[in-house]
């Protein structure tokens, strides 16, 4: 009989690297594809899959709403794959068992790694453009994802599963417990509105500079505590698929994984009536609720391309996966492929109807992304945060 152990060296899954890529695709042209088709043809369809790729105003759900956390649940699943080589050396079973040596590297590691993404997410919001204190904006993607990564991780390192475990629930119910009962000055409690919500008190209270909505930001300071789960789901999930037990083989683990996922949906919708399923409040049933989408788009990547071997079709999402992080920092003003596009491709463009030119100008856009991450892939020229 096997011993199951979480011991073992790291393999990397091509699966999440083509979902990695596969949910940045949208944020760095994708979107664009799919709202020009949709104007010019007006197909159902696509106008239907184009309105998905809008953020809801505030309570509901889009799958624009769901690419920011299926990002933060990757970079969870991630974590115990990074850490497989340093368990297996010190010959322990777990993250949680690493004597306290290897521990402070891996903390002073992962905090340098959140400091730059609190960094590059000032940059992408024009930090470099100052124009005084009070129109700075300190809060960001990039900045929650390194710090929910981060307080996740350290969760991680110091409690076995179980441990875990009563840290997501404590944080999902907390956060359910302090949104409803906590009184807001001039609104009361449980008041989950931009203006009345505890969240966007604390934002207008403590987050300094300037707030995305002025009243409220998406990425503001009490929200990103639940975010903390979003990332405590992915490492559940790599720990899980990483697990090595002869009963567990790939085919099965890939199917429980989308059951899971299935479940983690209808609790989330559960709980929407109690607090909203809501992106911007970053709600303990919106937690719940995309983290089983993301387990369930991870299920079915980790089949097709792990467990069934189908993995040319994934290639590009690959070029994208592996350097996620710069083809975001690009794609949010810092280099203009636009420019580039309708240099190479603009002369062939203009000789197509009016009508769909700006179809062939946003395709022409991926190309020359793509171009420049398949450069970058085919050189192994990676940007490791």
């Amino acid at each position: 009989m096997t011993t199951p152990s979480l011991a073992q060296p790291t393999k990397r899954l091509l699966s999440l690297d083509a979902l990695r890529g596969f949910d940045m695709f949208w944020i760095m042209s994708g979107e664009q594809i799919i709202h020009t088709l949709a104007k010019v043809t007006q197909w159902p369809v696509l106008l239907w899959f184009s309105g998905q790729l809008h953020h809801t105003v505030w309570n509901g759900i889009t799958f624009y709403d769901m690419i920011f956390p299926l990002f933060l649940f990757i970079a969870g699943v991630s974590m115990p794959y990074s850490m497989g080589n340093k368990i297996a050396k010190a010959g322990v079973q777990s993250a949680n068992q690493l004597p306290a040596k290897s521990k402070r590297g891996i903390y002073l590691s992962m905090l340098r790694r959140t400091v730059i993404l609190i960094l590059l997410g000032m940059v992408v919001n024009g930090v470099l453009k100052f124009n005084g204190y009070e129109n700075t904006r300190f809060a960001s993607v990039l900045g929650r994802i390194g710090l929910a990564w981060f307080f996740a991780g350290i969760i991680y390192l110091n409690f076995n599963l179980k441990g875990q475990i009563v840290w997501l629930v404590g944080i999902l119910a907390g956060y359910w417990a302090a949104m409803l009962f906590i009184p807001v000055p001039g609104y009361g409690a449980g008041v989950l509105t931009m203006q009345g919500s505890l969240e966007s008190y604390i934002d207008r209270l403590l987050l300094p500079g300037r707030l995305h909505d002025k009243i409220h930001d998406p990425e503001g300071g009490l929200s990103t505590i639940p975010a903390i789960g979003t990332a405590l789901l992915g490492i559940f999930t790599g720990s899980f698929l990483k697990w090595d037990s002869s009963r567990w083989p790939m085919l099965k683990k890939g199917l429980l994984l989308f059951g899971a996922g299935l479940v983690l949906i209808g609790l989330g919708w559960l709980w929407n009536p109690e607090f909203p399923i809501n992106k911007r409040l970053w709600s303990s049933s919106f937690v719940l609720y995309v983290g089983g989408w993301s387990m369930v788009f991870l299920s079915v990547f980790y089949l097709v391309i792990d467990v069934a071997g189908f993995k040319k079709w994934a290639i590009p999402f690959v070029w994208i996966g592996t350097n996620s992080i710069l083809i975001y920092l690009c794609s949010e003003g810092l280099v203009n492929f636009g420019y580039t596009a309708n240099y190479v491709f603009g002369g062939l463009i203009y000789l197509t109807p009016l009508a769909w030119q700006a179809v062939w100008t946003a395709v022409s856009v991926t190309l020359v992304q793509l171009i420049f991450l398949y450069l970058l892939y085919r050189n192994k020229l990676f940007l490791k945060v």
